[in-house]
């Protein structure tokens, strides 16, 4: 008996040498894992395949028509015999190939001219490359086209269907080793177990699993593959909603102590001071998050928002309402740079409401404290007695807030910036130092589109800044192409000593520290596009322009080699005016509040990603003076590079933005490897095509567990959402 769970060497059958191949190098180990790799395209075996563009190197699979074949004679030099070599031309719709088979004896030459007379049609695979200006295909493997019985080789087109399935592959397979496979195990398998309930299958109007699996892999029409691929890419939504449904419904049942604040205490206080009106999206969100805080269930709330939406300030209301309430409130951030920048700003913020306990401090103060790794013992001893005795009540650091040392006399609010640059286990870490489930915030700059957001983050409630506060200008965002334009460069310094001149800063963003160091953002570029080209680097870049274009003026470098020290001092003195311009890596990507910098310079700005470049701009243009952001760039026109470059250019909708990141990447790399395991653990769905699978698997996910909370009607789905769970895949869904 076959069944899924069967090793997949059961239907390999004479697979040969090549089963180890597609156990280890596909990962393929049982049958089951088998008929779920699925065709990433197909061919029509009834006419020639169309072939835009070739590229040397690629693996290409067609339908081909012979053109014509002959044979040569010629000597071998290493033993001085006699061979042969069969030439052939492979004609497409497209560009023609030419395909050369070598043969020791006559009789194995005629049986190539044979098997490939001018007009046999045949599925081709192969390498592509150039000899003598012309394409070849290298190291062809074919299964051709005849009458059924003309030759073990030969299939007929009754055989092959329409549709012939192109598989991804391994070194060493062939898509008709796959195909041969995969058609065994579907004829064999004792059952297809069905995962969907009847009824839920009924109501969204999918097609069984079995005739799912069959329809992929022997369309007869591209009909077929669509509604197969509906119902596989549902059965992957509705485990993933699941699991995140489940999720919600454990975490509401755990309670929290509400934290409703009082009248008349330390927010009331801040509120009367703020020298601007909230925006509406400020007042609507800071309802959410009130209503939420107030309840007997802790908050899980997720605030996403524009650079410059003025998240951390509806943070900060939150933090101050939990005060209100005798309890504490810890901001977590992913940096140094960015925990210090948010402890000036917030005690900025605050005056003397940040100054509980001390002389000038207001009556309903408290204390706000940082808390940061690079701290000497002595400099953490004062503020971490006053976090244990509960006279702080806010709390600003990195991961030295998740260390065991660290304790709170009543942790009521978590917020946990740029969540995606933090792991499970170390946001689990802080809350798990408070005595009943903390509230939780967490908050991104970088916008996350609907069905992401569903599927990423499906386990948060969702709260979305829109608007820009007042006083925010436009920032215009300008490509310049070195590589057409090499006078340019010249033109960017001249801007640069103008905004200086005006009495403004500026940003220079380099993407290395030195010549010895990589690329800072090099994680978000495709390994094809990287360069051996030297790119520009922090430490060379502020000499070159202080002995050059630059040459006067007030520099100062900042990276992550700089003491925690150096770095504090060289962002104060650029915020106090001291500097003209910051010669930077991304450290400033996040965070980083100067009203003053107008400008931003990003050298080989093809290096960074979309959101990258996004958050970096958003540095600029932060004062009420119009911002200025030039991508520099060596990168061809018609590049994918220079398209996310231009891109960028083109608008600053921060959610357009993030739509075009990821389509370009997969959705675990764009929201942080380390968040989503070694890949995305998403196979069949994508996030932005299938929003509608996703949505509908999202309602039906909830009506189940509405009537069902254990899933007990539904067994296979149910242990197929506790594999979920269990499985790394889980870390790409728990972002609670």
């Amino acid at each position: 008996m076959i069944s899924m769970d069967s090793p997949v060497e059961t239907v390999l059958g004479d697979t040969g040498t090549k089963a180890p191949k597609i156990v280890k190098g596909l990962g393929l180990r049982t049958v089951g894992e088998l008929v779920h790799h699925l065709p990433r395209r197909y061919v029509r075996t009834g006419e020639l395949t169309t072939v835009d563009s070739l590229e040397e190197g690629e693996l290409l699979t067609v339908v081909g028509q012979i053109g014509q074949t002959r044979r040569r004679e010629y000597t071998d030099r290493r033993t001085g015999r006699t061979a042969y070599r069969v030439d052939t031309v492979l004609r497409t719709d497209g560009p023609s190939l030419r395909m050369s088979f070598f043969a020791k004896k006559p009789h194995m030459a005629d049986w190539h001219e044979r098997r490939l007379p001018e007009g046999r049609r045949g599925i081709f695979q192969g390498k592509v490359g150039r000899f003598n200006n012309d394409w070849q295909l290298t190291n062809p493997q074919m299964v051709l086209m005849g009458t059924e019985g003309e030759d073990a080789a030969q299939l007929s087109l009754e055989t092959l269907g329409d549709l012939y399935p192109i598989y991804p592959l391994t070194k060493g397979v062939d898509t008709w080793d796959l195909q041969r496979a995969v058609t065994f195990a579907l004829a064999v398998l004792d059952e297809v177990p069905e995962l969907l309930p009847e009824h839920v299958r009924v109501q969204a109007g999918l097609v069984d699993a079995g005739t799912a699996l069959e329809w992929v892999h022997h369309p007869k029409d591209h009909g077929q593959v669509t509604r197969a691929l509906q119902r596989l890419r549902f059965d992957e939504a509705i485990v993933t909603q699941l699991v995140l449904a489940r999720r919600r419904r454990a975490l509401a049942a755990l309670g929290a102590r509400p934290r409703a604040g009082r009248s008349g205490g330390l927010l009331d206080a801040f509120d009367a001071r703020l020298p601007f009106e909230l925006t509406r999206g400020q007042v609507e969100v800071g309802d959410e998050i009130d209503a939420d805080l107030a309840r007997e269930r802790p908050m899980n709330r997720l605030l996403q928002g524009e650079v410059g939406s003025g998240k951390t300030l509806v943070a900060l209301r939150a933090m101050l309402r939990v005060v209100d309430s005798g309890a504490q409130a810890a901001l977590l951030a992913p940096t140094e740079v960015l925990a210090q920048q948010h402890h000036r700003s917030i005690t900025a913020m605050l005056g003397d409401l940040a100054a509980g306990g001390l002389l000038g401090g207001a009556d309903e103060a408290t204390a706000v404290e940082l808390l940061t790794g690079s701290m000497t013992k002595t400099q953490r001893t004062g503020p971490m007695s006053r976090l244990a005795s509960g006279e702080a009540g806010i709390v600003i650091g990195t991961h030295a807030l998740l260390e065991d040392r660290v304790g709170f006399a009543d942790l009521g609010l978590v917020v946990v910036d740029e969540q995606h640059r933090f792991g499970v286990e170390q946001r689990a870490a802080l809350t798990d130092k408070a005595g009943t489930p903390p509230h939780v915030l967490v908050m991104t700059a970088t916008p996350i589109p609907r069905t992401v957001a569903m599927t990423v983050f499906g386990d948060l409630e969702i709260s979305t800044l829109t608007e820009l506060p007042a006083g925010r200008a436009p920032v215009q965002t300008t490509v310049v192409p070195v590589a057409e334009a090499p006078h340019w460069v010249d033109r960017v310094w001249q801007r640069v000593r103008e905004e200086v001149a005006a009495g403004h800063q500026v940003y220079v963003v380099c993407p290395r520290i030195a010549g010895d160091e990589p690329e800072a953002g090099q994680g978000d570029v495709p390994v094809e596009e990287r360069t051996d080209r030297p790119l520009s680097a922090v430490e060379e870049v502020v000499e070159e322009l202080r002995q050059g274009p630059l040459g006067g003026l007030r520099l100062a470098a900042l990276h992550g080699r700089l003491t925690p020290d150096v770095k504090d001092a060289t962002m104060r003195s650029f915020a106090g005016g001291e500097v003209d311009v910051l010669v930077s890596t991304t450290v400033i990507e996040v965070g980083v509040d100067v009203a003053n910098a107008t400008a931003m310079v990003l050298l080989d700005a093809d290096r960074f990603g979309v959101s990258q470049l996004h958050q970096l701009r958003g540095r600029v243009g932060r004062g009420g003076h119009p911002g200025l952001c030039l991508l520099v760039t060596h990168t061809e026109a018609g590049s994918p590079a220079r398209g996310r470059l231009e891109a960028v250019a083109a608008t600053s909708d921060g959610f357009e933005l993030s739509r075009v990141d990821l389509e370009q990447r997969r959705e675990g790399d764009v929201l942080g490897a380390h968040q989503s395991g070694y890949q995305s653990s998403l196979r069949t769905l994508r996030v932005l095509r299938d929003e509608e699978t996703i949505l509908a698997a999202r309602r039906a996910a909830g009506d189940l567990l509405e009537s069902d909370p254990d899933l007990g009607g539904a067994p296979a789905l149910a242990a197929a959402v506790e594999r979920l769970e269990r499985s790394v895949a889980a870390d790409f869904v728990d972002r609670s």
